[in-house]
């Protein structure tokens, strides 16, 4: 699971138009109200016209710039393109995660466990990219983007107001996988360390070596468990491309004592970051 990436290993399939066709529909009545065509319209945008058209047909969302632009040039400066784009941005997200990403934003308290991949709240840019770009099916390199920016937008929440408090548990395994090229994975391990360190993130490795008795809670696979900021408690799972959120009670409180005694055989955070340290010195 992604984490979600998976959130993590990129789209598979392709995703809802159905705000991004609304938008452009909008902007095309808006133009043809103020009877401008799309050249002129693009002229003051700084765009060309045929990029207007992509955006009314809904053949490629508008930019945030352009968006903004509309709402100048459409609009007299009214934010209601602008308004649109968190809903525009949640439709670039993989299908299968499209209904959690509002709840990741809404978290008071996320705590994930990862084995395949650093979490998508975690990943860098290039990270990301290398990641996506190797996925299957092969995606188009605007679609490669499309996820990236939308995955790197999750971040805000580590600089959310109120603050959310973000619980990490990777596989050591995941450190040492080398994604993309090790000069990518040398920036993402640095990334991660830096993350490490924010008052609001723990960040804990499990071994590969866990010692003498080598417990390992983890095999069932990733999981993330989050209370919302309305103190709902929800478990996400996303085995492959498909997705399940849990809310049942029992079920959730299963989880969370499962990641309980994850954690319990994990490093403690200073060795983990010290671990981190040491590996991205070795890439």
């Amino acid at each position: 699971m992604e984490e979600a990436g998976h959130d993590d290993h990129g789209e598979q399939g392709q995703p809802s138009l159905s705000t991004t066709r609304y938008v452009g529909e909008i902007a095309r009545i808006l133009r043809k109200h103020l009877n401008m065509t799309q050249d002129n319209v693009g002229h003051e945008l700084g765009y060309t016209g045929a990029a207007v058209s992509a955006m009314e047909t809904g053949v490629q969302p508008g930019s945030e710039k352009m968006l903004k632009g509309m709402d100048r040039v459409l609009l007299g400066g009214i934010p209601v393109f602008e308004a649109s784009m968190k809903y525009l941005r949640r439709e670039k997200y993989p299908p299968q995660f499209q209904d959690f990403a509002p709840l990741e934003q809404r978290a008071a308290l996320l705590s994930s466990y990862q084995m395949a991949t650093v979490h998508g709240l975690f990943q860098t840019r290039e990270y990301a990219r290398a990641l996506i770009t190797g996925g299957f099916p092969v995606l188009s390199d605007q679609r490669v983007e499309d996820l990236v920016e939308a995955r790197l937008a999750r971040r805000a929440l580590l600089d959310r107001e109120p603050t959310a408090l973000i619980e990490l548990i990777v596989e050591e395994s995941v450190l040492r996988r080398t994604i993309g090229s090790a000069e990518i994975m040398r920036e993402q391990l640095r990334s991660l360390a830096q993350d490490a360190q924010r008052r609001n993130v723990t960040l804990q490795v499990l071994p590969l070596d866990g010692g003498p008795e080598c417990e390992y809670a983890g095999a069932r696979g990733p999981m993330t468990v989050l209370e919302t900021t309305d103190h709902d408690h929800l478990v996400y799972l996303e085995p492959q491309d498909e997705s399940l959120l849990i809310s049942d009670p029992a079920k959730v409180g299963l989880y969370s004592q499962r990641y309980a005694k994850i954690r319990s055989q994990a490093l403690s955070p200073r060795e983990s970051l010290g671990l981190i340290e040491q590996l991205a010195g070795e890439q």
